[in-house]
């Protein structure tokens, strides 16, 4: 991502595009690029001040505002990128649910996700494609989110067609520091983290946290976790390196959806059944992720380098019954979806102030490499007991990207970004349960990117980006020609699918204090075909367009205020015609975010948010849809002494009965006579307070 700042006044250099036009191929020689200058922009907590992006939609949480507000989940730092909502179906050791521009993202499909450097979506995933678990971030650690929106920037590949976040941790720490928060229903948190200098420049990092929680269901979740961090870092911000180990494990139990006919009925087996009840007492899972990174940049006024590097080890064990006896009237439908997988993956960049045309320009080549050798199967279960096996395949899955881009400064009032992206996949697959869903296919894409960016005038710019973007497809849809369920034949699909986007965008600082920006956006996909791990089979979904606007304002009327204003509105729906109706299921048409934050009035400070994620059709013919839902957190803290704190949240201030998700299928509980359609819901959690007490030393 481009992080050049413009001077007031005149712009200097930006934008990059492909770097094909570099200057020596004009057979001439680069006349001297003028140092591009950056302005820091003082007190803000969003790094998104005129002429420090290249689209409307894009730009840089910092830490200092990720402190300000409290997160049920570690996951949740992704809501503050605007219009972003999270949620979660089951039990807290699962990935969440995301939603984003009319995208029920699932577990991550279509928003791509990095940590500390580590990709954290996982394709050819036994629970679904894209599965990008995030339980294992440590909020105190995290130094910025980088965050992108649409098909437009051309380092971005997979999985980030809809948008995408770089959430990058600290090497150093301003003070070292131990943190315990208990709260309701055995919810104990700790973590702690420290940063020497070794001497001769190198520095380490350490941290641990662990947590236990049973939340607010009748079975208790008894989630236990444990993470580490450690990094070793050396040399300067113009050139260094820096290598971390991180280690995380979890365990919990889960309440998965239950039906709404239940919790009406009020009674099940003879028990009161309420909200929080869980039909399979046996959910749950496990999973843990090992992994060791490195990386090196240097940079000087003419260029930019940069490699890095990473190996991961990666398990997940999950048990879910989402339909009850609909299957297996005896045994019950719980299954087992399993996954063993060790990432490697190489990516580096190149950047060189040039000129192109006699025109101040800047480009930049990358080349990115993954390889992911996986053990992926579904089991049935009961009891957490294997009973049969759907399928279990051996998979070797290969993706590599290459990429250029030039930036141009036009005129004095208009750049332009330029960029190209070609990406291949090689899947290789071994069916153990049935020969013929093995194979060898392959998959390339061509994804040109153009942004232009007009202004600044009156501290106001003009964003115009259009792209090509695309996510993988399961390898083993692109290999299967039996359904592993019904025995039926079926059509292998493609290993990648290609979305298009177009959007137009402002932003401006014209009032003092305030930064706002305005999105206009389209996004059509060629198919949203999708891996359904439930049933171990590919599901062709159809062609989608969605169109929409984003409003995001962040303003700060006084050094202590900062007031944090964001609206979207979408409109998704499929492309083609088809008698079942045209909505796609759980496509949000509104969410929306207010908070309101307080800053160091005195030893105090506070906040106050409230959250709408909207209705959505649940059916493709929009005869039922999900409900609207509205919660309030807050946040109170006090400094206790120069490096301690201690912090009040509270989450669902005002109790409200809501659901985090909303689903419409069919299932049939025990003794129930046939199948019901209905609606199945995982309600939000109700009123939840947390103490926090924090030691600087």
């Amino acid at each position: 991502m481009p992080s050049f700042h413009f001077s007031r006044g005149r712009p200097r250099v930006l934008v990059l595009a492909s770097a094909l036009c570099a200057a020596g191929a004009h057979g001439q020689t680069a006349p001297a690029v003028v140092a591009l200058e950056r302005v820091a922009v003082e007190g803000r907590h969003y790094d998104n001040a005129v002429g420090s992006s290249d689209a409307a939609s894009e730009g840089v949480i910092r830490a200092e505002l990720l402190k300000s507000r409290p997160a049920l989940r570690p996951g949740e730092v992704l809501e503050f990128v605007p219009g972003l909502i999270v949620t979660q179906h089951s039990g807290d050791g699962k990935a969440n649910q995301y939603f984003l521009r009319g995208f029920n993202l699932d577990h991550g499909t279509d928003f791509a996700t990095t940590v500390n450097g580590l990709p954290v979506n996982m394709p050819t995933h036994g629970h679904g494609q894209g599965y990008a678990d995030l339980n294992f971030l440590i909020p105190e650690l995290v130094e910025r989110i980088e965050y992108r929106k649409g098909p437009y920037f051309a380092k971005n590949g997979d999985f980030a067609a809809a948008g995408s976040a770089d959430i990058v941790y600290r090497q150093t720490l301003d003070d070292n520091f131990a943190a315990l928060t208990l709260g309701q229903r055995q919810f104990q948190r700790f973590v702690g983290a420290g940063a020497t200098a070794l001497g001769g420049g190198l520095n380490l990092l350490a941290a641990l946290e662990v947590q236990h929680n049973d939340g607010p269901w009748r079975l208790p979740e008894h989630l236990r976790k444990s993470n580490g961090v450690l990094t070793l870092s050396g040399g300067t911000r113009a050139e260094g390196w820096s290598a971390s180990l991180m280690g995380y494990d979890a365990r919990w139990n889960s309440t998965d959806q239950v039906p709404e006919r239940l919790i009406d009925a009020g009674r099940y087996n003879g028990q009161p059944f309420g909200r929080f009840d869980a039909v399979d007492t046996s959910d749950g899972g496990n999973t843990r992720r090992g992994s060791f990174s490195g990386e090196w940049h240097r940079a000087t006024d003419a260029s930019r380098s940069r490699v890095s590097a990473y190996a991961m080890d990666y398990r997940l064990q999950l048990f879910s019954n989402f339909t009850y006896a609909l299957d297996r009237p005896d045994d019950g439908d719980q299954f087992s979806q399993q996954d063993e997988r060790r990432v490697y993956g190489l990516a580096a960049s190149h950047s060189i102030d040039h000129a192109w045309a006699g025109l101040p320009a800047r480009s930049e080549i990358g080349l990115q490499l993954r390889h992911d050798r996986i053990r992926v199967g579904l089991f049935d279960t009961v009891q957490r007991r294997i009973t049969a096996t759907t399928r279990d395949d051996q998979v070797r899955q290969t993706q590599a990207g290459v990429y250029g881009q030039t930036s141009v400064e036009l005129t004095a009032w208009l750049r332009a970004v330029a960029g190209l992206r070609a990406d291949e996949a090689r899947f290789d697959v071994n069916s153990l349960t049935l020969a013929a869903n093995s194979g060898r296919t392959s998959a390339h894409l061509l994804s040109p990117k153009l942004s232009l960016i007009a202004g600044p005038w009156a501290r106001t710019e003009l964003f115009f980006n259009a792209g090509r973007g695309f996510h993988s497809n399961d390898a083993r849809g692109t290999t299967t020609r039996v359904d592993p369920k019904t025995g039926d034949a079926v059509q292998p699909v493609p290993g990648l699918v290609a979305a298009r986007g177009l959007e137009l965008g402002a932003r401006t600082e014209w009032l003092s204090g305030l930064q706002s920006s305005l999105a206009l956006w389209k996004l059509d996909f060629d198919s949203e075909l999708v891996y359904v791990g439930d049933a171990g089979a590919t599901e062709a979904n159809r062609p989608s367009k969605r169109r929409g606007v984003e409003w995001n304002n962040r303003y700060v009327p006084e050094p202590w205020l900062l007031i944090d204003a964001d609206l979207a509105w979408t409109h998704a729906r499929f492309a083609d015609t088809d008698p079942a109706g045209n909505r796609i299921p759980n496509a949000v048409d509104k969410v929306a975010s207010l908070a309101v934050t307080l800053r160091d009035l005195g030893p105090w400070s506070a906040s106050l948010q409230w959250r709408y994620l909207g209705s959505g059709a649940l059916i493709e013919d929009n005869s039922v849809r999900s409900r609207a839902s509205l919660t309030t957190n807050l946040r109170v803290s006090r400094r206790l002494g120069l490096r301690s704190e201690l912090t009040l949240d509270v989450f669902n201030l005002a109790d409200r009965k809501v659901n985090d998700i909303e689903y419409f299928y069919e299932s049939r509980l025990p003794g129930e006579a046939a199948a019901v359609a209905d609606r199945h819901v995982h309600p939000a959690e109700p009123r939840t307070v947390r103490l926090t007490l924090k030691l600087g030393f």
